[in-house]
């Protein structure tokens, strides 16, 4: 009896000394913790509009041979040129077109692309922080040459420009009020190569930079939605920023087009 009462001190001894250890790593404390629950909340020392906010864009490039082009003349009826914001003289005189649609009818114009020998060349994605622009690159320029354009007030005009690229800049920024929707404006620019990583010197480096704003367009997007953009016709030189932004000339000259798609929007 004498031999149970001490087995049983001393393995009431024995669990009092294990809940006397001491704390565990602090490793232990920040397992499995997610960014979002170390954010920021929302208060007087973080206003909402000091928030993270992003839009999330897709661009797919398209090809297809320049002798099928005609192809596009089945496309663009299915679109909607209501939602787009622009200088149809001067968007036209360009040789840019655009048309507005919804991911549910864009398997129709995926097949009518594929019917002409179109195929998709490549895929960027765009993360936007509101009111953020960013370029994608549409061709290169490895010399100075002059690319004449259509400009706001109808005349033509040349822009003499390189070494660089040719891009489309895009620019999205929430609407104050309205959740899931963003204002999203794209522009035709040339961009000289900023090499330093000096700011004041970068800066001065881009001041060569030219905007083609008259063959720019703006419309509002929510996810889902996206924007079919192509040349009114084909034009094969190289000395028009319409040529420039859809042909690639060559033995089979093409025709390039492109789709702009908003994915999501972080409110």
């Amino acid at each position: 009896m004498v031999r149970f009462f001490q087995i049983t001190i001393l393995i009431c001894l024995g669990l009092l000394l294990t809940g006397c250890e001491g704390p565990k790593k602090d490793d232990a404390l920040w397992k499995n913790v997610k960014i979002g629950e170390i954010a920021p909340s929302q208060g007087a020392t973080a206003p909402r509009s000091q928030l993270l906010k992003t839009i999330n864009l897709d661009i797919h490039i398209f090809e297809m041979p320049a002798e099928k082009v005609s192809a596009l003349d089945d496309i663009w009826p299915m679109l909607y040129t209501e939602p787009l914001r622009l200088n149809q003289a001067s968007f036209k005189a360009n040789l840019f077109a655009a048309g507005f649609g919804q991911i549910r009818i864009w398997n129709r114009i995926r097949e009518l692309l594929l019917n002409a020998d179109g195929r998709r060349i490549e895929r960027a994605s765009l993360l936007l922080f509101d009111g953020q622009s960013e370029e994608s690159i549409i061709t290169r320029l490895n010399e100075t040459q002059t690319v004449f354009y259509a400009s706001s007030e109808g005349s033509m005009e040349g822009a003499t420009v390189g070494p660089g690229t040719i891009g489309l800049r895009i620019k999205a920024e929430k609407i104050p009020g309205l959740r899931g929707v963003c204002n999203v404006n794209a522009q035709p620019v040339f961009t000289s190569p900023t090499k330093s990583p000096i700011p004041e010197l970068a800066a001065f480096e881009q001041s060569g930079d030219f905007s083609f704003s008259s063959a720019g367009f703006e419309l509002k997007m929510s996810p889902g939605d996206f924007v079919f953009l192509g040349p009114e016709k084909y034009s094969g030189d190289k000395m028009t920023l319409g040529s420039l932004f859809f042909s690639r000339p060559g033995r089979r000259p093409v025709v390039r087009t492109y789709l702009i798609v908003c994915t999501r929007i972080n409110d």
